[in-house]
C-alpha cells in the first residue's frame, strides 16, 4: 500500500502545531514564564502549601461554628435486673429486687455568648420508666423546657481571644499561600537558570571544541612548513584536550540540573528540556515608599507579627485566670411533670430551679500563680521585642530588594552589551591569528573573554528574575500589570 506525501503532509503539520516546543516528542522547550507556570500548577511544593491552606480554612471552619447554635439530640436508654438498697418511707432500707428499663431522649440548643466566655442552653426532654416483675408499670417524667446558663466568673474567655486571633491567622494563611506561589517561582527560576548555565557552559563547550580541532588541525598545516613553532602546535592541542573534557563534563552537568528541574516542575516523564532564555526583561522602576506601604500592608509577614502579640496577650489572661479568685455559676429554670400516661406528664408543669456557685480561693500555693504570670508577662515582653526587631529587619530587606532591583535591569544591559562585544573581539581573533597576525595567547584570552561575558549575562538575568519575584513575594503585588496578587480560594478548596 502506498502513500501519497502530498496528503501526508497536512497530518505531520497539524502535529507540530498540536506540541508546541516539542521536537519528536523527544524535546521540550521551556521559557521561563511557562517553567513558572508550571511549578505553581503542580510543583510538590505548591501540593504542600494548598494543602496546608485547606487545612487552615477548616481550622476556621471550626473556629467559626463555636459561635453558632448548636441542636443536639441525645438519649441514654438502659435496663437492669439487679437488687439493690431502697429507702422505706419510715426512713429504714432493705434490699429489693428491681427490674426496670429506662429510655429517655433530650433536645437542646445552645449557643456560646463570646462577650461572657459562657453559654446559654434551651432544652426539652422526656423519660420514660418501665417495671417490670409481679406488677407492671409506665411512669413518665417530661420537662418541656428548660433554660440553662453557664459562666464562668473571673475566669479565661477563651472565645473573646479567638475572636481577635483566628480571623487574623485565616488571613495569614491565605496570604502564606499567595506567597509561596512566589516562593515556588523564585525556586523554578533558580532551577531553571541552573539548567540554562550548564546548557550555555555545553553550547560553549562544543563551540570552543569545534574551533579549537579546526585551528589544532591549520596548525599541524602551519607546523609542517615551519611558520609555527612546536610549542605553539602543543599549546592548540592541549586547548583542544580541554575543550573535549570541559564537553563531557557540561554534558553531565546539563543532565543533573535538568533532572533537578524537571522533578520541581512535577514532571514525572523522562523528557528532554531545553530551556530558553528570553532577552526582553521589563524596564521596571519601583519606587521605595510604595513598596514598603504594600509590603506592610500585605505581606503574611506582617499578620504573623501581629498575630504573635495577641497570642503573648492572650496567655498573660490565661495565667492570671489559673490564679487568685475563681467562681462558677450554673444556673437552670424549667417546667418538669411527671405521670402514669404522656398525656397525664405534660399536664400542669411545676417550676424547677436550680442555681450552682463554685468557688475557689488559693490560700497558700507558694508563688506558683504569681510566679506562672510573671513568666507569661516576659515571654509577651520577649515576644513585643521580637516583633519590633522582625519588623525592622523585614523592612530593611524589602529596601535592600528594591535598590538591587532598580540597579539590576542595568546590569542587565551591561551584560548584555559587553557579551555582543565579546563575541565580536572573538571573532576577529580567531581571523587574525588564522591570517598569522596575532598569538595564541590573543587568541585564548579573547575565548576566556567571550565565555566569561556570555555567563555574565545568564547570572545577570538570573539575578534580574530572581530579584523581581523575590520583591513579588515581599509585597504581593505585580509591578507589571500594577495589580494586587490575589487567588480564587474557594477553588482551592475543591
Amino acid at each position: 500500500m502506498k502513500f501519497c506525501k502530498h496528503a501526508f503532509l497536512p497530518f505531520i503539520l497539524t502535529l507540530s502545531l498540536a506540541c508546541p516546543g516539542q521536537e519528536g516528542n523527544d524535546l521540550l522547550k521551556l521559557t521561563l514564564r511557562e517553567a513558572v507556570d508550571i511549578a505553581r500548577r503542580q510543583s510538590p511544593d505548591i501540593v504542600v502549601s494548598r494543602h496546608g491552606f485547606r487545612s487552615s480554612y477548616w481550622n476556621y471552619t471550626y473556629y467559626k461554628a463555636n459561635y453558632l447554635p448548636s441542636l443536639t439530640l441525645s438519649s441514654r436508654p438502659n435496663f437492669y435486673h439487679r437488687i439493690n438498697v431502697v429507702t422505706l418511707p419510715d426512713g429504714s432500707s432493705r434490699y429489693t429486687e428491681q427490674n426496670q428499663l429506662i429510655t429517655d431522649g433530650t433536645l437542646s440548643v445552645t449557643q456560646n455568648i463570646p462577650w461572657t466566655g459562657g453559654s446559654i442552653s434551651i432544652e426539652t426532654s422526656l423519660q420514660r420508666l418501665d417495671l417490670y416483675g409481679d406488677t407492671r408499670s409506665s411512669n413518665y417524667m417530661t420537662s418541656p423546657i428548660v433554660v440553662s446558663y453557664n459562666q464562668s466568673l473571673f475566669g479565661y474567655n477563651s472565645l473573646k481571644w479567638d475572636r481577635r486571633i483566628e480571623p487574623l491567622r485565616y488571613e495569614e494563611a491565605k496570604k502564606n499561600y499567595v506567597e509561596a506561589l512566589e516562593l515556588v517561582a523564585a525556586q523554578t527560576i533558580l532551577k531553571f537558570f541552573n539548567l540554562a548555565r550548564a546548557q550555555t557552559n555545553l553550547s560553549i563547550a562544543k563551540t570552543n571544541y569545534a574551533n579549537a580541532d579546526t585551528l589544532y588541525t591549520f596548525a599541524k598545516g602551519r607546523y609542517n612548513i615551519g611558520t609555527i613553532t612546536e610549542n605553539e602546535m602543543l599549546q592548540l592541542e592541549v586547548n583542544r584536550l580541554n575543550e573535549e573534557s570541559n564537553m563531557l563534563n557540561a554534558r553531565i552537568e546539563v543532565d543533573d540540573y535538568m533532572q533537578e528541574l524537571r522533578y520541581y516542575l512535577g514532571m514525572t516523564g523522562k523528557q528532554e528540556i531545553e530551556v530558553v532564555i528570553d532577552d526582553h526583561v521589563p524596564h521596571l522602576v519601583v519606587d521605595l515608599g510604595e513598596a514598603l506601604l504594600l509590603a506592610l500592608e500585605n505581606s503574611p509577614d506582617i499578620i504573623n507579627m501581629e498575630r504573635r502579640k495577641l497570642e503573648s496577650e492572650s496567655n498573660v489572661a490565661y495565667a492570671r485566670s489559673l490564679s487568685g479568685f475563681k467562681a462558677d455559676l450554673y444556673a437552670q429554670f424549667g417546667l418538669t411533670q411527671t405521670g402514669n400516661a404522656l398525656d397525664v406528664a405534660y399536664r400542669n408543669p411545676i417550676n424547677q430551679q436550680y442555681v450552682e456557685l463554685g468557688i475557689r480561693l488559693p490560700l497558700l500555693d507558694w508563688g506558683r500563680g504569681k510566679g506562672r504570670v510573671r513568666v507569661a508577662k516576659s515571654n509577651r515582653d520577649v515576644i513585643h521585642t521580637q516583633v519590633e526587631q522582625n519588623r525592622s529587619n523585614f523592612e530593611m530587606n524589602v529596601t535592600k530588594v528594591v535598590q538591587q532591583f532598580n540597579l539590576q535591569i542595568n546590569k542587565v544591559n551591561v551584560a548584555a552589551k559587553t557579551d555582543q562585544t565579546a563575541n565580536r573581539r572573538n571573532d576577529v581573533a580567531r581571523r587574525l591569528y588564522l591570517l598569522g597576525q596575532s598569538t595564541i595567547l590573543d587568541l585564548n584570552a579573547a575565548i576566556s573573554e567571550k565565555d566569561a561575558a556570555k555567563r555574565n549575562y545568564i547570572n545577570s538575568l538570573h539575578n534580574y528574575w530572581s530579584l523581581y519575584y523575590t520583591l513579588r513575594s515581599l509585597t504581593l503585588h505585580d509591578f507589571e500589570r500594577n495589580i494586587p496578587l490575589a487567588e480564587d480560594y474557594d477553588l482551592l478548596l475543591k
